[in-house]
């Protein structure tokens, strides 16, 4: 009991702390709006009423407008340049040292040395710069510098300018007739050019911003009690200009007084809000799914995912935030959990999301409608068709629910935006490769989908085929036990699929030592014979133990295992346990000998399952079937699993064991029914000839 005990109290803290992260994120990246509560679009209806200025503000260009124009004015601008003296002074210096060290200088007549002086002196005079400057100056549209000489500059052509190789070229091309150039070349004069002409990095940035500034931000001024606009008029291209200068300096003086700490506590609050009303939700009205660690932290990091990625589509404008498919929410928490729990997670996610973009009361009516729409026709994923088809339903909400919303609000069928469609189609293709998410998610998280079941349950897959040949009385028995299970679960309103899945893996342990078996065993063949009855129960009972390690080497998802484990609970090979009794009076059986490892079954879906088991198992033995013989066998072999607590744990009622038995017993009775005796044809005998 104790651990029990522990596990509830870690995750009476966990799920907690697991939502105060989740609203922490959220409102770090709400979008910091200042105090403006206004929503507006180009080209869309004003919602609200008149709106006058609030104080003076500029009318401020648009981004684009104000980059091109200072893009355009800084074609004219020249950077700066120094001249660095002692380039020149440490060239010469080490040119005339090695006029009489180094040889290929020394054995020059004099008449060369000093021409080669010149030279470079005259290089340096001219200017000798770095490549890339000379390339990047040569390309722009003055072809202009300035050259800083103490605190004056002037503009100069780069073309007056050398670089490197430039003047050890000039240098080579401009050498007298009289001269041998071979000479000269062998004296390595490359060793000499320096580049003298540095860029000024500050004193050109700061000629940049002077340029920049001479371009003005704003076209205007709107002055305080100015009207705007009025409900119901069209944002054209200057009042959404004037809004949005609004819009900026309003934040702007926001957060100079510091007003913007009460915006961020009702960002807190409503965030706390939303997510302690789901909290109790799960709380309350799912507990299983409150304990489940797996399925809290699954849906809210899709819910948190989703208004993150709002979050930063609106502060950033990234595209249409009817781009975001907003439906896989819905989807994914469908397909994995239940259809209650995926509409209130939606439902959190487009209020949340509903707080961060414009025309909220529109996007609300539009997202609500797509989600109700997507959980009608998802019951359950079980093919990749459902997907596709849900997405073209999907898409017509959209498109319908967004009609009818214009109409009802302009009246006006030309007031229908057809770039609006363009994104719900964007949507349409993001929701249909979804698909792709249900097998990450099912790999992340340890879930299982309609799919994968439908994929598992394929009885030409190599593990279920080896269960054929090795065991074929146990493969069939195991459909058996699938059918009686699925017919049960549709009665009780559990997961047909996940038990039908289930029970054809349940005995996979068998193919270990099928013979051990009796549905396995031809007529007068009895290994057990001889054994120990210890011996032969650790045989059975192994056959538990050696399905697990089977479905673990053949990465069976946890959920299969389940039933593996739980199809015997911790019950007894009873035959086995009497046998030992009854030859051994008076003494006490070591019960570990005799009992399954367990755990007994804890959903819906394993209580069926070991209930199905049992029941099939038994039925083979009766000595006729009549309705009355299988309705004592269903009955006593159910309620003996009942007076045995093994279903103790499992969320299943009286209620619904009685309607288990009744599915039970009239499959049974439909299985084993009496056949009818065919007549045998009568022939004519022929008439004697006297």
């Amino acid at each position: 009991m104790k651990p029990k005990r522990r596990f509830r109290l870690r995750t009476r803290f966990f799920v907690p702390a697991v939502f105060i992260l989740a609203i922490t994120f959220i409102t770090l990246l709400f979008p910091r709006q200042g105090e403006f509560k206004y929503s507006f679009s180009e080209g869309r209806p004003w919602q609200y009423g008149l709106l006058t200025a609030p104080f003076d503000f500029p009318i401020y260009k648009p981004a684009e407008q104000l980059k091109a124009e200072q893009d355009s004015i800084l074609r004219f601008y020249e950077p700066y340049y120094n001249i660095d003296e002692s380039v020149e002074k440490n060239a010469m210096a080490e040119f005339d040292a090695d006029v009489n060290l180094n040889a290929k200088l020394s054995s020059l007549p004099p008449a060369y040395i000093l021409h080669l002086r010149n030279s470079l002196e005259k290089l340096y005079r001219a200017g000798i710069m770095r490549s890339e400057d000379y390339d990047r100056i040569f390309a722009s549209e003055t072809q202009l510098m300035r050259l800083r000489r103490g605190n004056m500059a002037e503009s100069r052509n780069i073309e007056n300018f050398n670089t490197i190789r430039s003047a050890y070229e000039q240098l080579l091309n401009n050498i007298p007739e009289s001269m041998d150039a071979e000479q000269i070349r062998v004296a390595d004069m490359n060793r000499y050019i320096r580049e003298n002409i540095v860029y000024d990095a500050s004193t050109s940035e700061k000629a940049r911003e002077e340029f920049i500034q001479q371009v003005s931000p704003s076209t205007g001024m709107v002055q305080t009690g100015q009207r705007i606009i009025d409900q119901g008029e069209i944002v054209n291209g200057q009042i959404f200009k004037v809004l949005n200068s609004l819009k900026r300096v309003t934040e702007e003086r926001s957060g100079r007084t510091g007003r913007n700490g009460w915006m961020i506590f009702g960002q807190v609050l409503l965030v706390t809000l939303l997510f302690g009303a789901f909290y109790s939700f799960l709380l309350f009205f799912r507990p299983y799914e409150y304990r489940n660690r797996k399925h809290v932290v699954f849906m809210l990091t899709l819910i948190t995912a989703f208004v993150a990625l709002t979050a930063i589509t609106s502060q950033f404008r990234l595209f249409n935030v009817y781009i975001i498919p907003f439906a896989i929410v819905t989807i994914l928490i469908r397909t994995f959990i239940d259809s209650r729990t995926a509409m209130f997670s939606s439902l959190i996610t487009i209020i949340l999301c509903a707080l961060m973009v414009p025309f909220p009361f529109e996007f609300i009516v539009i997202q609500v409608g797509v989600a109700m729409v997507s959980i009608f026709m998802l019951k359950e994923l079980s093919e990749r068709s459902q997907l596709i088809r849900s997405s073209f339903f999907i898409l017509l909400t959209y498109s319908l629910m967004y009609i009818g919303f214009t109409m009802h609000q302009e009246g006006d069928i030309s007031k229908i935006d057809g770039v609006i469609f363009i994104y719900f189609l964007i949507n349409f293709i993001f929701i249909m490769f979804s698909y792709s998410l249900v097998y990450l998610i099912e790999k992340s998280f340890g879930f299982i989908s309609g799919v994968s079941l439908i994929e598992l349950s394929n009885i030409n897959k190599p593990l279920l085929k080896e269960l054929s040949e090795k065991a074929p009385g146990t493969f069939q028995h195991s459909l058996q036990v699938s059918n009686l299970g699925m017919a049960a679960a549709a009665k009780i309103g559990a997961n047909a699929s996940l038990i039908r899945t289930g029970a054809l893996y349940h005995d996979i342990g068998k193919m270990v030592n099928p013979a051990f078996f009796t549905e396995n065993q031809s007529p007068g063949m009895n290994p057990h014979a001889g054994l120990p009855f210890e011996e032969s129960a650790r045989i059975i009972i192994n056959h538990v133990r050696d399905g697990i390690k089977i479905a673990q080497k053949n990465n069976l998802p946890k959920q299969i295992i389940d039933f593996i484990e739980t199809h015997h609970g911790t019950s007894m090979p009873k035959y086995f346990y009497i046998s030992w009794k009854n030859a051994n009076p008076g003494k006490e059986a070591n019960e570990a000998d005799f009992r399954y490892p367990g755990p007994n079954p804890f959903s819906k879906e394993t209580a069926i399952m070991m209930m199905a088991d049992a029941v099939e198992a038994a039925s083979r033995s009766l000595p006729e079937y009549t309705e009355e013989s299988i309705r004592k066998l269903v009955n006593t072999l159910i309620d003996t699993q009942v007076e045995e607590g093994y279903f103790k744990i499992a969320p299943i009622t009286f209620r619904d064991i009685e309607d288990i038995k009744e599915v039970f017993i009239q499959k049974l009775k439909t299985v084993y029914h009496t056949r009818i005796v065919y007549p045998t044809l009568n022939t004519p005998q022929p008439k004697s000839v006297e």
